[in-house]
């Protein structure tokens, strides 16, 4: 068949699917230059105009995925698996998963990404860690977690070189936004990983990219069954973001947020328990990981073994052996803030609501987050929340705390995050973490 990128683009422009082939074609002449950008760019919008059919949305992930080279982790014990959130303010819990698993015997190739826009990256925090390396190499990254049990790392050159491309084209294009580009983005690199299971952690509310349930609902069947039609068992959770997750945000200060929990010591006068919905968020995706791999046969049973390995130390000793092994120097991490200043409530009450975009574009204004790819990172930059939703206040009491190195970007950050808080005269009940959950066999429902 002779295939025309011209009317492949008019095809889908008018609403119709494409195929399989067609697909391919499109996405490989884009990776190897055979298509122009203006091309390529003119289908996506029509893809973001039109949509995608979730088969569709199979063939563009296993294209994507098939322009690079794949991980495979067919000699291990347990298969590998993995976990991914779409994003959110304060969500550290790829530090404590990835370690919490692996300590249970079940690999976790972990590909991970930076912050952009308001929401945080999970490599920027872990580089907070002196001489953390996130660039090992494809044959370094699946030898340590084949050994080790599990690695840490950004996209290698080898992995979906032909999302990397699309992206960049996707960012300065309008045509982010598209479900089913998002699906085949996330699940091309993923799957890329040799997994068999992957956990995805949808968020919804202010502080995400998906600011509605009814958005979260489909981005999560969405992933869910076009990563079955690419035969890796998925399982996504909704989860809340109208409020930043634990209470530290930054980068080297969501590190030690990680500490805490791992050696359950208090840090800066906060106890791990203040930290609890990290704590738990980590351990149901945890938990939920270990049953993919078939570690465990029941979440009961799942949940309960990774809590025993996040309490007895064990995730502890696998987490410094991760940073060990790629170069990090965990007795050199501390954290070394200039002199903090403080939001305090302007009356009585109960918080009601945060804006929680608003707190997230403070951090970035601190310079712990970046608003374009060369943005630099202030590791030390830091953002504490002192009250969280349904919390008691008194009027002048603290609510947030910040720290930078420059005094302008205080006071700019000041600003988002007195706009960022609501305090009611009446008491408002602390709002649900979990929101619901979807599985191959079932759809969304409440927990």
């Amino acid at each position: 068949m002779n295939l025309i990128p011209a009317v492949l683009i008019r095809k889908k422009r008018d609403g119709l699917e494409l195929s399989r082939e067609e697909l391919f074609f499109m996405v490989n002449g884009c990776f190897r230059g055979e298509i122009p950008d203006y091309q390529m760019a003119a289908l996506l919008m029509a893809i973001t105009l039109r949509g995608l059919q979730k088969k569709e949305a199979g063939h563009l992930t296993d294209a994507m995925l098939k322009s690079g080279q794949q991980v495979s982790f067919t000699h291990t014990k347990y298969p590998a698996v993995d976990k991914h959130s779409t994003g959110g303010i304060g969500d550290k819990t790829s530090l404590l998963i990835a370690p919490i698993v692996a300590a249970c015997g079940v690999p976790v190739p972990m590909i991970a990404g930076r912050g952009l826009g308001h929401t945080g990256g999970t490599l920027d925090k872990m580089e907070a860690i002196p001489g953390f390396n996130i660039q090992l190499s494809l044959q370094s990254f699946q030898q340590q977690v084949s050994t080790l049990g599990c690695a840490l790392i950004g996209q290698t050159a080898e992995i979906c070189p032909a999302d990397k491309k699309m992206y960049a084209l996707r960012d300065v294009t309008g045509t982010v936004e598209s479900i089913g580009l998002i699906c085949a983005s996330i699940l091309s690199k993923k799957i890329a990983e040799g997994i068999c299971g992957l956990v995805m952690d949808v968020k919804t509310g202010s502080g995400a990219f998906m600011k509605t349930l009814e958005d979260a609902q489909e981005l999560a069947r969405w992933l869910v069954e076009t990563a079955a039609l690419n035969h890796v068992q998925t399982v996504a959770y909704v989860t809340q973001m109208n409020q930043p997750l634990g209470r530290f945000v930054g980068n080297a200060i969501e590190v030690l947020e990680c500490l805490s929990l791992f050696e359950n010591k208090s840090v800066m006068q906060f106890s791990p328990q203040d930290f609890s919905d990290t704590r738990e968020l980590s351990l149901v995706l945890s938990a939920e990981m270990l049953v993919l791999a078939q570690r465990c046969s029941t979440y009961d049973e799942a949940h309960a073994l990774a809590e025993k390995t996040l309490t007895s130390g064990q995730a502890y000793e696998m987490f410094c052996k991760m940073v060990t092994a790629q170069g990090g120097r965990l007795s050199e991490f501390q954290m070394q803030p200039a002199s903090w200043e403080t939001v305090a409530a302007t009356q009585d009450g109960f918080v009601e609501t945060f804006n929680a975009e608003d707190i997230g574009y403070a951090t970035i204004s601190l310079g712990a987050g970046r608003l374009k790819t060369s943005d630099a990172i202030d590791h030390q930059a830091s953002l504490i929340v002192h009250k969280k939703i349904g919390d008691a206040v008194k009027k002048g009491e603290t609510l947030f705390s910040f720290t930078s190195r420059t005094q302008d970007k205080n006071s700019q950050a000041h600003q988002f995050l007195t706009k960022s808080c609501k305090i009611s005269l009446q008491k408002v009940p602390a709002p649900s973490l979990i929101l619901g959950r979807v599985d191959n066999l079932k759809d969304f429902r409440r927990p």
